[in-house]
């Protein structure tokens, strides 16, 4: 096997590990720059009626693979419940995420990031968030401050989500490389290791951040950032 010429990274549980996913601290933070609350309603409660729009959407089928951005979610949610945010779309994004769901690198991926660098090796980064890919790329920028990502990706700016083909060839466009060029590593059976292969990429299943239980013998399957740095060594160039 060759040597890739570029690497694409899923974002959440793969470049960074982020803590139990909070929605009820993440909407008291937003809530705390309201300036109207019609029905005086609590973070609790404006959960509970996102969980309604949610399950509407679950029903929908629509999040099989289309991304709904947070911009689109919360107009409706904040509006029809009475309230206005005194902040921009991706201000509402920035806090709302902070505050619900603080990350940091997975162990040994800035190290690892900085070894691709040094032997040529291209990065960029694709994932299903519905957050804005000003704010994803931001946070990225703040957090891996010494990347050298060619692209950032978000779902939320291109209608389509993994394992959607349309995403992986968005990805490969920007790229300007070849599938049999390009290895994609993500923490998702489904979305990453099934879409990336169908995309005709080279998948790698990373589980340093997550509890997978499931076993599946049809993909490289990696715990630590280490682990592949060793297997792109004895790969031809």
């Amino acid at each position: 096997m060759n040597r890739p010429q570029m690497i694409i990274f899923d974002y959440g549980q793969t470049l960074m590990a982020e803590r139990l996913f909070d929605s009820v601290r993440g909407t008291a933070a937003v809530m705390r720059h309201a300036v109207r609350n019609k029905y005086n309603l609590t973070a609790e409660q404006i959960q509970e009626e996102a969980g309604k729009i949610h399950r509407e959407l679950f029903l929908s089928g629509v999040y099989d693979t289309v991304e709904i951005p947070n911009r689109v979610f919360n107009g409706l949610l904040y509006e029809s419940l009475g309230i206005k945010i005194d902040l921009s779309a991706d201000e509402i994004d920035r806090i709302f995420w902070d505050a619900s769901a603080p990350g940091k690198p997975t162990e040994g991926l800035p190290e690892f990031l900085d070894y691709l660098w040094a032997k040529g090796i291209k990065t960029a980064v694709l994932s299903n968030i519905p957050y804005s890919g000003n704010v994803v790329s931001d946070r990225i920028n703040r957090l891996l401050p010494d990347n050298h990502f060619e692209f950032i990706i978000a779902s939320s700016e291109y209608i389509f989500k993994k394992p959607n083909p349309m995403i992986f060839r968005l990805a490969l466009e920007k790229a300007e490389k070849k599938p049999e060029d390009v290895w994609f590593v993500g923490d998702n059976y489904a979305c990453d290791v099934v879409g990336a292969k169908n995309a005709g990429m080279f998948p790698i299943w990373y589980t340093g951040a997550v509890d997978v239980k499931d076993n599946h013998n049809d993909v490289l399957r990696i715990s630590a950032w280490t682990e592949l740095k060793d297997f792109i060594e004895k790969c031809d160039y």
